[in-house]
């Protein structure tokens, strides 16, 4: 099998060749490392490679297999986790140089559970600085080039390095998290998959947290059965996690093949669309006829719950507020070294009062019960992702104000969500005349990802977008990585 071939290759491609003997983990292994070590000079997907603890993982996975103790389908898978996940004995940094020191003493639930799984974690992955950036900008450790472009592009945040390492073919998975899109939208500007699970779904334990009220964990994949399949061995109940008391797993793979014939699929027309790259509206309207042939019943409606969400008076001081809570030391002790972007909008969080805290947090509750009544008849919303594709990372960084402006393009769609809670995957749906991808996002009502899952995956089987990989060049010339 190539190099090429087995970079691109599907996590089930993948299992069933090491199932079958005819591939091992430490050949993967080695050929995606030796992938990193060549590519990623110029993509700066990743923080940290461990290369001598992922070939230790890898054979002994490979001598489970051969002495018949199989963990099942993602034995032996290689996979990177964003750099908010602990891992036993690794700095877990968060973006920034002033937790270098922050040394994890024990391994994350999440972490845990896909070692449980018999996966073999390659290294650790860029995140933009604290989680708390959409276009994926890091100043402190650099920013990871989205390979679509060979001049520097928003790669889409936070979870930046996760989504270009595996647009890139680095891995077949990374891990994510979404507070307000940084799993969808990187994963819509690369043009992969990302999964947004619904808070409870996934245990947050040993993840370095943004905003604990709309923090969710979830998948970054190159196909919707890849996220399926990871998501299956991630979810599950976890003292350490509060939210995730009482929810019962549920089987995403039972019926992620049965196809959308009969379900009733909708354009959430509120908001969504308004002031939308005309490529991207485009490309989003055309894949609700894939829909249609496929004999869904489409429809448009409005969700009041969207604009009202949007249009809170304090609702972007939410994540800000709660952020400052977790990192109050670095910003009294260290705020000159901080992100000069991040550290000054963190710290309007300290605007926010605790009586309107609290009324923000109780208007949000009864968004996310109103919005479960207006969805009662409909399966999915479609949307676009991002209201705009990847920019250059020149332009955005031209300005406070031209940063704002592209944060914002990126993440209205998605950050709502969070709000109400909803899950949604994030499938690429075509490109812009600049040949940059175009996300489209399938929204389901909270803990029905089984129902998001089967929708994208109905869409991608219909479709070509997701067989299309980067055209990936010779390295930039120094000072031209971003």
């Amino acid at each position: 099998m190539s190099d090429t071939a087995l970079a691109f290759e599907s996590i089930a491609g993948l299992s069933g060749r090491i199932g079958e003997g005819r591939l091992s983990p430490v050949k993967v292994a080695e050929q995606l490392l030796g992938r990193i070590d060549a590519l990623d000079k110029r993509l700066h997907a990743f923080i940290r490679v461990m290369p001598e603890q992922a070939l230790a993982q890898a054979r002994a996975a490979e001598i489970a297999l051969k002495c018949g103790a199989s963990l099942g389908i993602l034995h032996g898978i290689p996979y990177a986790a964003k750099d908010l996940f602990d891992v036993k004995g690794l700095p877990t940094t968060a973006g920034t140089h002033l937790l270098a020191n922050n040394i994890a003493g024990q391994d994350a639930t999440v972490v845990r559970k896909l070692a449980a799984a018999g996966m073999v974690l390659l290294g650790k992955t860029h995140t933009v600085q604290f989680a708390y950036g959409a276009a994926g900008i890091n100043h402190d450790h650099g920013t990871p080039h989205n390979p679509w472009h060979p001049i520097p592009h928003a790669p889409g945040g936070s979870s930046s390095g996760s989504a270009v390492a595996v647009a890139a073919g680095l891995v077949p998975f990374a891990l994510g998290t979404d507070t307000g899109g940084s799993v969808r939208v990187p994963a819509a500007l690369c043009g992969i998959v990302g999964l947004k699970t619904t808070i409870g779904r996934v245990s947050r334990a040993g993840v370095y947290p943004l905003c604990w009220t709309l923090d969710s964990v979830g998948p970054i994949t190159r196909s919707v059965e890849d996220a399926a399949l990871v998501y299956q061995a991630m979810q599950g109940t976890d003292s350490q996690d509060e939210s995730t008391a009482g929810v019962a797993s549920h089987d995403t793979l039972r019926g992620l093949k049965d196809g959308v014939k009969g379900l009733r699929i909708a354009f959430g027309e509120t908001t969504f669309f308004d002031d939308v790259d005309s490529e991207v509206e485009k490309a989003v309207r055309e894949a609700g006829k894939v829909f249609s042939s496929q004999g869904a019943q489409l429809a448009s409606i409005a969700v009041p719950e969207v604009a009202a969400a949007w249009a809170e008076k304090n609702r972007g001081l939410l994540i800000p507020a709660e952020a400052c809570a977790v990192n109050r030391e670095l910003l009294d002790k260290h705020f000159a070294e901080l992100d000069p972007v991040i550290g000054p909008r963190m710290l309007t969080g300290r605007t926010l009062s605790a009586p309107d805290y609290f009324a923000l947090l109780r208007r949000y509750a009864e968004l996310r019960e109103q919005v479960r009544w207006t969805l009662r008849d409909v399966d999915a919303l479609i949307v676009p992702t991002t209201m705009a594709p990847a920019r250059p990372l020149a332009a955005i960084d031209a300005s406070a104000e031209t940063y704002v402006d592209y944060n914002m393009r990126v993440h209205r769609n998605t950050g709502i969500g969070n709000i109400l809670n909803l899950c949604a995957v994030s499938v690429p749906c075509g490109f812009t005349s600049e040949g940059l991808p175009i996300g489209l996002m399938i929204y389901a009502k909270p803990f029905q990802e089984d129902m998001a899952l089967r929708v994208a995956y109905a869409y991608e089987q219909a479709t070509e977008w997701h067989t299309r990989h980067p055209p990936l060049r010779s390295p930039l010339p120094p000072g031209e990585r971003g």
